[in-house]
C-alpha cells in the first residue's frame, strides 16, 4: 500500500440526502489507522479520492461534524464526480474516503 505510514491520513465522509443535511465526517485516522480506513474502503468498493489538502482540513474536524461552508464546493465536486463515475455509489450513497 503506502510505504511511509507516518504521513498517511484518511478521512471518511457520509452523505445520504434522505437523512443528512450535509456530508458528515464519519472517520479520520493517521498512520496505521489511515491505512485501515483505506483498506476497508477498498474491500467494500467505496471510492477512494486522493486529495491531501482536503484530508488535512477534514482532520481538523470532530467525528460526526457536518462539513463546514468553506468545504462545500470541493466536497460537492467530489460527490458529483464519484456518483457519475460509480453507479453503485450513486445508488447506495456510501462514504467517500480522502487521503494523503
Amino acid at each position: 500500500m503506502v510505504k511511509n505510514l507516518q504521513n498517511l491520513k484518511a478521512a471518511a465522509l457520509r452523505y445520504d440526502p434522505a437523512q443528512d443535511d450535509l456530508p458528515l465526517l464519519t472517520a479520520f485516522g493517521q498512520g496505521y489507522v489511515a491505512e485501515k480506513i483505506i483498506t476497508l474502503a477498498e474491500e467494500e468498493k467505496i471510492p477512494v479520492v486522493y486529495d491531501a489538502a482536503l484530508a488535512d482540513m477534514l482532520g481538523k474536524m470532530n467525528l460526526g461534524d457536518e462539513i463546514p461552508p468553506e468545504l462545500y464546493a470541493v466536497v460537492a465536486q467530489i460527490l458529483v464526480f464519484v456518483s457519475q463515475s460509480d453507479q453503485n455509489y450513486a445508488n447506495q450513497r456510501m462514504g467517500v474516503f480522502v487521503h494523503t
